[in-house]
């Protein structure tokens, strides 16, 4: 019976054995990898040479000093570390770094002129087809696209200053720009002067968390196609657009600050076409709109802040099923702008800065209805010209007797336990 089991424990052994080499092997990769020095007076002068000789898993530190990068492609793992004052010029030529292995750390440089075209979409950093690819605290400027990562996963970009001139949409790319990604992690940026500050396309199961984006031509934040990602804790800023979020689904946004998106066409926030998403604990504040929802449904908005926008929610289109409870309404031109007179949308103890019910079992909730559309938001939809007649006794006269007797805004559309307090 004993020998019957001594193929089993030779296997056992022989695969625990095996195991144990690689381990070491790998340890001892590590352990033989090398740092090699760049600087302009070191026998390793340029960051091209440095990457031609490296070994995988070496780590290349490069001192200070102007060093010409044009279209260095690095296919092994490495770890490139700027040290203050260290810049990657790519001399307005072409792409400046490609990374197209896994597993490459870029941290500390200052990267700057990269190529410009109307075909080719020239970057600062290239990733392609990559995983566990590190950007980390780089300073970017006068690049078309900052940072361009295609088909990749696992990667983090980090703590980078995106620095554009942009004053047209032509005239420059996105500064962090995710197309066909899974599982990637973008934070701690500040963007500006760039097309979009962030643009994803067909990226999933990803994380936009702690970022700046201000002052860029287009949006802050623009993204399409990507299902199950979270934009958290973010500041989008006096952009074109703040953010637009168009044809996904099951996206969360929460604890973001959209502020000053001002222009004909601008919002804090565009919801086009989004199922199965959450947006709750944001602040829209000074935005032409604060969230502008088309053809959007089954999201559930709560715990926002909308103060003085020009229109707090502005629900165009067929949006059905949405859940708006405990939100703040303060000080809005419009608090709710419908276009139509269906509604199976929810509205529910929501706080409205004009309601002026009253609270006589001191529950906190009013008790009278609130009716938060107004008449002259359909006219001046129609007509924009309109809006002069805002503050107008006249405009008053005919939003109560809409009030009093709906006509043109749905009556169901009314929030029945309007909160007394904000929240």
């Amino acid at each position: 019976m004993r020998e019957s089991y001594q193929p089993v424990l030779s296997a056992l052994l022989n695969k625990k054995c095996f195991s144990l080499f690689i381990t070491f092997l790998l340890i001892c990769s590590y352990v033989q990898a090398t740092i090699i020095t760049v600087c302009q007076n070191c026998e390793v002068s340029t960051v091209t040479q440095a990457v031609q000789m490296a070994q995988p898993y070496d780590t290349i530190k490069v001192q200070a000093g102007e060093y010409e990068t044009v279209s260095l492609e690095i296919k092994k793992p490495l770890t490139l570390l700027g040290e203050p004052g260290a810049n990657l010029n790519g001399a307005e030529k072409n792409y400046i770094l490609k990374l197209l292995a896994d597993s490459i750390t870029v941290s500390g440089f200052s990267i700057l002129n990269s190529g410009r075209s109307y075909t080719k979409d020239y970057a600062a950093v290239y990733v392609y087809k990559a995983s566990h690819v590190k950007i980390i605290n780089n300073k970017i400027s006068k690049a078309f696209f900052a940072i361009l990562v295609e088909k990749s996963k696992n990667a983090v970009i980090s703590g980078n200053n995106v620095l554009g001139t942009a004053k047209k949409e032509s005239q420059s790319g996105n500064g962090i720009h995710l197309w066909h990604c899974d599982s990637m992690k973008i934070d701690k940026n500040e963007v500006t002067g760039m097309r979009d500050g962030i643009y994803l396309e067909f990226v999933d199961n990803s994380l936009v968390k702690n970022n700046y984006t201000h002052h860029n031509v287009r949006y802050g934040l623009h993204f399409m196609f990507s299902n199950h990602d979270e934009y958290t804790d973010n500041k989008f800023e006096q952009n074109g657009a703040g953010v637009a979020v168009m044809f996904s689904k099951w996206i969360v946004m929460k604890r973001n600050h959209f502020y000053k998106n001002w222009g004909t066409a601008s919002y804090g926030l565009l919801l086009k076409e989004i199922y199965d998403g959450e947006v709750y604990e944001n602040r829209f504040e000074e935005n032409t709109i604060g969230i502008y929802i088309d053809g959007s449904t089954r999201m559930t908005y709560s715990r926002n802040t909308l103060r003085q926008n020009g229109w707090g929610v502005k629900v165009s289109g067929g949006c059905y099923t949405n859940v708006f409870k405990e939100n703040n309404f303060i000080s809005n031109s419009f608090d709710l702008s419908y276009n139509s007179q269906l509604n199976d949308n929810t509205f529910n103890n929501n706080f409205w800065s004009e309601y002026t019910g009253y609270d006589l079992d001191k529950d906190d909730k009013g008790d009278v209805p609130y009716r938060p559309v107004k008449l002259f938001s359909y006219i001046v939809n129609q007509t924009p010209e309109t809006i002069i007649l805002l503050r107008s006794l006249f405009v008053d006269i005919i939003n109560f007797s809409e009030k009093v007797s709906p006509v043109f805004t749905p009556d169901k559309l009314v929030d029945e336990s309007p909160s007394i307090r904000s929240f």
